[in-house]
């Protein structure tokens, strides 16, 4: 049995926003649906789900249109810039005082 995710209103959002910002790309290039569908490899009725932000598209399909639209480097963006990770990640890190270490096997020439 297929596990089914829980996509909260605001994701909806977010997603519906992907989709409409999808298609307005494609329009702006002047393509059809079915160019970029067939383009793709996929079904009309599938970058139809992309378009309207469906959540039960896979990520590959999502990427796929996005590369036909030569926006496949938008996909990078994705998680890109984690402002709120490096904060958490900044607030562990705490500098203990401690000597420098000693390297091994290296001669130092104090003569020089």
């Amino acid at each position: 049995m297929k596990e089914s995710i829980v996509i909260l209103p605001k994701g909806k959002k977010i997603l519906a926003t992907l989709g409409e910002n999808i298609k307005l790309a494609r329009l702006r290039r002047k393509l059809s649906a079915e160019q970029v569908a067939e383009r793709a490899g996929m079904s009309r009725k599938t970058l139809w789900q992309i378009e309207k932000g469906i959540p039960t598209v896979t990520m590959g399909a999502y990427f796929q249109v996005l590369f036909v639209l030569g926006l496949e480097k938008d996909f990078l963006m994705l998680a890109g810039d984690d402002e709120l990770g490096r904060k958490l990640q900044d607030a562990g890190l705490i500098a203990k005082e401690r000597a420098p270490k000693k390297m091994r096997g290296v001669k130092h020439d104090d003569n020089k």
